[in-house]
C-alpha cells in the first residue's frame, strides 16, 4: 500500500470545495491535482456574495490558516437583510451591527476563490481538463479520460464537479432532478442608482408574492446582483418568448410578469444592464446515499446537491475539510478513509438539504411573505441569542 504522501489523488472540479481540498491536503504534506474543465479561473463569474458559516466554511478556513485573512477582507455590514411583499411593503428591516458583527460575513465568490488559489502551490491546478469518464481498474484505482485527450491513473478520484458530476455514476444512479423553479440573473450597477442601493440594504432584498420573487444582493464589487425566480415547466425558459440574448427588449418584457409589482420593486428590473443569464435549479434526492466505493467519493453539491439557501459552498468546504482530514487519520488507508468521511457527511448534509429544500420552495409558496416573515423572524432570534 502506498503512503498517504505517495498516494496520487484528483480532483474533479476547481470551485471553493476543490480548492479546499487540495488545501488542507496540501498544508497536511499530501499532493493532490485538481482538475478543472474551464480554461482558466471563472468562480468570480459563476456566483455573487456568499455568507460563509462560521460551524462550517470558517471552519475549513481555520483549519488551512486563512481565516483572519478572510476576516480582514469579509463584509459584515453584508448580513443587512430586508423582506418586501409585492406591494412595495416592508416586513423585515433587518441591520447588522458593525460593533457586534454576526457569524455570517459575506464575502464574494471571486474573492473567496482566490484566496484558496493563492495559498495552493503552482502546478497544482490544471485548467482545460474536461474529465469525460472514469473507469474503474483493480485496487481501487481509476482511470480517468479527459476531452483533450489526457489519461491519468489516480488512486483516489474525488467528484467536486457539482450538479451534473461525471463522477457521481461510479456510486450511484441518482441524477439532479429540476425542481419546478427557474431563474433569470440580472446585475445593476450600484453607484449609478444610489436610491436603488438605499433601498436594497447593504446586504441582500426579497420582495415576494405570486409564487414569484426578486431578490437583489449587493456584493463587493458595487454591483447589485438580480434574481427573478418563476414556478415554471422546465422548458419554460426556451419557450417563454423573452429575448434573453437582447437585454432590452428582454427587460420589457419581464416587466410583464410584475405588472401589478411596486414601481420599487420593478426598478430591479428597470436599471439592470448587461447581459441576462437564465438558469434552471435542480436538486438531488434529500438524504442521498451509497454504499462506500474503493477509490472514488464525492464532496459538495456533487454529493448533495439542493436549492440555494447559503449552505451550498459552506458544504462544500466542510466536506472538503472532512476528508482531507479522514485521509490523513487513517494514514494511507483510502478506503476507511472513504467511509468514515461519507458516514459523518452523510449526517450533516441530509439536514441541511431537507432545510434549503424547505425554505427555497417557501419563498415561492402562497402566502410566501407570511411564512417566510415567520421562519426568518425566528432565525434572527436564534441569531441574536447566541451572541
Amino acid at each position: 500500500m502506498a503512503t498517504k504522501a505517495q498516494q496520487h489523488i484528483a480532483i474533479i472540479g476547481g470551485g471553493p470545495g476543490g480548492l479546499m481540498l487540495a488545501l488542507v491536503l496540501q498544508k497536511k504534506g499530501i499532493r493532490s491535482t485538481i482538475y478543472e474543465r474551464e480554461i482558466s479561473d471563472q468562480n468570480a463569474k459563476r456566483g455573487g456574495s456568499l455568507d460563509i458559516h462560521e460551524d462550517s466554511g470558517q471552519l475549513a478556513l481555520r483549519e488551512v490558516g486563512l481565516l483572519e485573512q478572510f476576516q480582514a477582507i469579509a463584509r459584515y455590514s453584508g448580513q443587512d437583510l430586508r423582506l418586501f411583499d409585492k406591494h412595495g411593503k416592508i416586513h423585515i428591516d433587518n441591520v447588522a451591527d458593525d460593533n457586534a458583527p454576526g457569524d455570517r460575513p459575506e464575502i464574494d465568490r471571486g474573492k473567496l476563490c482566490e484566496l484558496l488559489l493563492n495559498a495552493l502551490e503552482p502546478g497544482c491546478i490544471r485548467y482545460g481538463y474536461k474529465l469525460v469518464e472514469a473507469l474503474p481498474l483493480d485496487e481501487g484505482k481509476h482511470e480517468l479520460r479527459f476531452d483533450n485527450g489526457h489519461t491519468d491513473i489516480v488512486d483516489l478520484v474525488v467528484g467536486a464537479d457539482g450538479a451534473f458530476s461525471r463522477v457521481r455514476p461510479l456510486l450511484t444512479d441518482a441524477v439532479a432532478e429540476y425542481t419546478g423553479i427557474s431563474r433569470v440573473d440580472l446585475s445593476i450597477d450600484s453607484t449609478a442608482h444610489p436610491e436603488l442601493a438605499a433601498f436594497n440594504s447593504r446586504g441582500s432584498m426579497f420582495a415576494l408574492g405570486d409564487n414569484k420573487s426578486i431578490s437583489g444582493q449587493l456584493n463587493g464589487d458595487g454591483r447589485i446582483r438580480v434574481g427573478l425566480s418563476f414556478r415554471a415547466d422546465r422548458d419554460w425558459l426556451d419557450h417563454c418568448g423573452v429575448a434573453f440574448d437582447q437585454p432590452g427588449e428582454a427587460k420589457q418584457q419581464l416587466l410583464t410578469y410584475f405588472d401589478d409589482w411596486a414601481e420599487s420593486l420593478k426598478s430591479y428590473i428597470r436599471c439592470a444592464d448587461g447581459a441576462i443569464m437564465t438558469r434552471r435549479i435542480y436538486t438531488l434526492p434529500i438524504g442521498l446515499r451509497w454504499d462506500t466505493q474503493p477509490g472514488v467519493t464525492l464532496i459538495g453539491d456533487a454529493a448533495h446537491l439542493a436549492p440555494p439557501a447559503g449552505d451550498g459552498v459552506n458544504l462544500a468546504m466542510r466536506d472538503a475539510m472532512e476528508l482531507a482530514l479522514s485521509i490523513v487519520q487513517h494514514k494511507g488507508d483510502l478506503v476507511k478513509a472513504i467511509e468514515t468521511y461519507e458516514r459523518k457527511m452523510f449526517a450533516y448534509s441530509s439536514g441541511s438539504a431537507q432545510m434549503s429544500y424547505e425554505s427555497f420552495n417557501l419563498m415561492l409558496s402562497d402566502d410566501a411573505v407570511t411564512k417566510v416573515k415567520n421562519l426568518l423572524e425566528k432565525f434572527l432570534e436564534g441569531a441574536d441569542s447566541s451572541e
